[in-house]
C-alpha cells in the first residue's frame, strides 16, 4: 500500500527473475545500469545478506564521487531486496536517514515485473527526493536494467 512519504516505479523486463536480480547483485553487472548515464559507478563494495553492507559509489561527468554507504535489510534471492541509508556496516547509524529502498522481482508474463520503491523518513525527504529528480532518474535506470537484462538473456 501507498503512503505519502513513498515513490515508486515499476517495469516489465524481457528477462526472468533469477537474471534481473544478478543484475542487482554482482558488482559488475550493477555498475552498468544503477545510475543514469553519462553517470557511472566508480566503487561496488556490498556483501549482500540481511545487515551486510551496501556501499556503492556514484562518479558524476566532471569526477566527482558520491558514496552511498548502508546495510541490507532483507535479502530473498530472485525476489527482494530491502536497503537503507539509515544504518552502516554493523548496524551503526548514519549521520541522516533518508530512505528505505525495496526492490521487487516478481515473474509476469514470462519476465519479470520490477518494481523499485524508496519511502522516506520525512515529506521533506520525499520532496527533496521528486526535486532530484526520482522518476526521471530511477526510470532511466531501471530502462537500463532491462537492457542489460534482455543483452544477458541473449548472450550479450
Amino acid at each position: 500500500m501507498a503512503n505519502d512519504r513513498e515513490l515508486s516505479l515499476t517495469r516489465l523486463i524481457d528477462a526472468d527473475p533469477a537474471l534481473v536480480y544478478r543484475c542487482y547483485v554482482e558488482p559488475e553487472l550493477l555498475q552498468q545500469w544503477f545510475v543514469p548515464k553519462p553517470w557511472t559507478i566508480s566503487k561496488v563494495d556490498n556483501d549482500v545478506r540481511p545487515g551486510g553492507r551496501s556501499l556503492i559509489v556514484m562518479r558524476d561527468p566532471e569526477g566527482n564521487e558520491y558514496p552511498n554507504p548502508g546495510v541490507y535489510l532483507v535479502v530473498e534471492p530472485n525476489r527482494r531486496i530491502v536497503t537503507t541509508d539509515a544504518f552502516l556496516e554493523g548496524w551503526r547509524p548514519s549521520e541522516k536517514a533518508f530512505m528505505v529502498a525495496e526492490m521487487t522481482f516478481e515473474p509476469e508474463a514470462g519476465g519479470t515485473r520490477y518494481t523499485a520503491t524508496a519511502r522516506h523518513w520525512t515529506e521533506e525527504d520525499l520532496k527533496a527526493h521528486e526535486q532530484m529528480g526520482f522518476h526521471e532518474g530511477w526510470g532511466q535506470c531501471a530502462d537500463q536494467l532491462a537492457e542489460l537484462a534482455v543483452s544477458l538473456k541473449a548472450g550479450g
